[in-house]
């Protein structure tokens, strides 16, 4: 602030001066020429006097002096030419008062030689010093647009000026150029100099028009619906995107770091359409704390994140057990380094499909909670090789919720997909025969409370659609999309893993818990703005390109069988499918028979006997073949 103060003096002193020398020069030089007569000194003080205070005065009432000087733009020019008119009309009025009336020609003069003067001297400042403070700089230079111009961005405007004076702050690179807001009383207006030129639909058009190449968006107090659309906006510009967070997520306060350090590089998940799901903290950490937990497929995404999240809540001990040794050796060094010998963990590398190596875990470990994450789950793949799918998820399931049931485990909670709802796919219809196993446990057993949890898609999880966009635009490849209309619903690793655990608090044994995940998102809208976040322009930088439906994978996934229904529970995201009846004794037949049927590695005869277990499966590559 003392930096901006001397800043606005100096050209304060600059005015007041180019004003003297121009009367002063001007009388000289018309006496000199005989144009007309000298004026006085006694009158020429006076005129020069008063003028300056009177031209100082609208200066700073027309707000000439709270621009800085390399911000200057055409319209600053003609309010500071529109203030020395005014200035020199009443400095003539207040002459005339004062019975000095000056000479016309030379009061005329006067004012153009002193405007001419105060307007060149911005100019030719401005140009200087853009030379000289910009010179080598120029790449480093952001071009910034400010979403909000309310305190948030006038906050984040102060931040910027007052990093551009310190060249190590980051935030100095940034060169506010406008500011956009919704609200139209402000349209027009300045603040810090930075004018708001339009309103949040025109962000396209605006970093088209100015050459924007960074957009903050600070506007922490909006709804998430309103930010959804202004990052609409925004992703359809080719401008990195940065975010100032919630008002919640704020940090605030005398040593809180500055508003702009706060704003973030916007996430994937921001675009998926809907608010991030709150789950009930205390009545996960009731569940947890002072348990034995383990957690198959621990090395996985979201086995990881179960394991990371269970952790928080103070366990007896986490058993993980997986079949990929570098997954759950990773997992087991982060939390060795986070816990150190605070967190018991036992990490276990172990197949769901070996009955006899888990019933040893079981024996060994007695575990109250199981959380069930290990499953095969590429649909393309395991339509190759249905019979592994087969043995690994529906087997290994029945393997471990058997055990459960056996060690009379507390809760068992099993991960489910979308993809088992109406399955057209190999992977999809072995979690729905997951599900009626879960199901046919929980009406059966005496102790353990079996609870299924179902979701869509995990934004980063391994083999999601993600992680093989970002793969692509890094080596500069086309993105390759299925389908121009493929829709999917879409969640964070997070908010799965808050699922599962807060479905397992909450049951009570038989329910299939359901996310309400918002509405489904374009696969092609979802690498559209991807490729935006990395600056580039879709198809004109990175092609997109269409490779037609994979085998089993459908354009839109349900979240729910048309005979479940929906129950409200306590969380309002969260819904329970009624528990279908399951005929044990049929349902028991059918798996034997397919048992028989995938350790033979019989593909096409386990496929068949897959949709007889399952009665809403309809293979899309048998459907076409017949």
């Amino acid at each position: 602030m003392k930096k901006l103060n001397f800043r606005k003096l100096v050209l304060l002193l600059a005015d007041i001066f180019i004003i003297t020398v121009s009367g002063i020069t001007l009388n000289y030089v018309l006496a000199l020429t005989k144009f007309m007569k000298f004026e006085s000194n006694g009158n020429l003080f006076y005129i020069i006097l008063i003028d300056i205070l009177t031209c100082e005065l609208m200066l700073l009432l027309f707000g000439s002096y709270s621009r800085l000087w390399r911000y200057f733009n055409i319209r600053d020019y003609v309010m500071c030419g529109i203030a020395m008119t005014l200035g020199f009309a009443m400095g003539y009025g207040v002459l005339l008062l004062l019975k000095m009336e000056p000479r016309k020609v030379f009061f005329l003069l006067f004012y153009i030689a002193a405007t001419a003067g105060v307007l060149l001297f911005r100019f030719a400042f401005k140009r200087t010093f853009l030379s000289l403070t910009r010179e080598g700089r120029e790449e480093d230079l952001q071009r910034t647009l400010i979403v909000g111009a309310g305190r948030a961005g006038r906050m984040i405007l102060t931040e910027i000026r007052n990093a551009q004076i310190d060249p190590n702050n980051p935030a100095g690179k940034l060169f506010p150029i406008c500011m956009v807001d919704d609200d139209t009383n402000k349209l027009h207006t300045r603040f810090d100099g930075v004018e708001v030129i339009g309103v949040c639909a025109e962000i396209p058009r605006i970093c088209a028009d100015r050459d924007i190449d960074t957009i903050i968006v600070a506007i922490p107090s909006c709804e998430e619906d309103e930010k959804r659309k202004i990052l609409d906006y925004c992703s359809a510009t080719k401008c990195s995107i940065k975010v100032v967070p919630y008002l919640s997520e704020l940090l605030l306060g005398d040593h809180s770091p500055q508003l702009i350090t706060q704003a973030k590089e916007i996430k994937i998940e921001d675009l998926l359409g809907r608010k991030p799901i709150e789950f009930d903290r205390n009545r996960i950490a009731s569940f947890i704390y002072d348990k034995v937990c383990m957690v198959t497929g621990g090395g996985g995404s979201i086995g990881s994140e179960l394991v990371r999240q269970i952790a928080k809540y103070s366990p007896k001990q986490v058993i993980i057990v997986d079949i990929y040794e570098n997954n759950a050796y990773d997992i087991q060094q982060e939390l060795r380094l986070e816990y150190g010998e605070s967190l018991n963990l036992e990490t276990l590398i172990a197949s769901v499909r070996d009955y006899n190596k888990m019933e040893s875990i079981f024996k060994k470990y007695r575990p109250q909670v199981v959380f069930h994450a290990a499953a095969h789950k590429h649909v393309p793949l395991m339509e190759t090789v249905p019979e592994e799918a087969v043995k690994n998820n529906i087997f290994g399931t029945f393997n471990v919720a058997t055990l459960a049931e056996y060690f009379r485990a507390d809760k068992f909670v099993m991960i489910s997909t979308d993809k088992a709802v109406n399955p057209t796919n190999v992977m999809g219809a072995t979690k729905r025969a997951c599900e009626m196993i879960i199901q046919y446990k929980a009406q059966t057993s005496t102790h353990t409370e079996f609870v299924t949890t179902r979701f869509g898609n995990v934004l980063g999880s391994n083999g999601s659609v993600i992680p093989l966009f970002r793969r692509q635009i890094e080596s500069g490849s086309p993105v390759t999309v299925t389908h121009p209309d493929i829709i999917r619903y879409f969640m964070t690793i997070p908010e799965a893993v808050s699922l599962v655990l807060e479905a397992g608090a909450m049951a009570k044994g038989g329910e299939i818990f359901v996310l309400d995940m918002g509405a489904p998102v374009k696969i092609t809208t979802l690498a559209e703005n991807l490729i935006r976040m990395y600056g580039k322009v879709p198809y004109k930088d990175v092609p997109i390109v269409f490779t037609g439906l994979r085998p089993g994978e459908k354009l839109f996934e349900e979240l729910l069988m048309d005979e479940e229904g929906l129950k409200s529970t306590a969380n309002k995201k969260i819904f329970i499918g009624n528990q279908i009846s399951i005929d044990g004794n049929e349902m028991l037949y059918k798996l034997n028979c397919l048992h028989e049927s995938a350790e033979s590695n019989d593909s096409e005869r386990t496929v068949e006997l897959l949709g007889d277990l399952v009665p809403t499966f309809h293979h899309q590559v048998l459907k076409e073949a017949q």
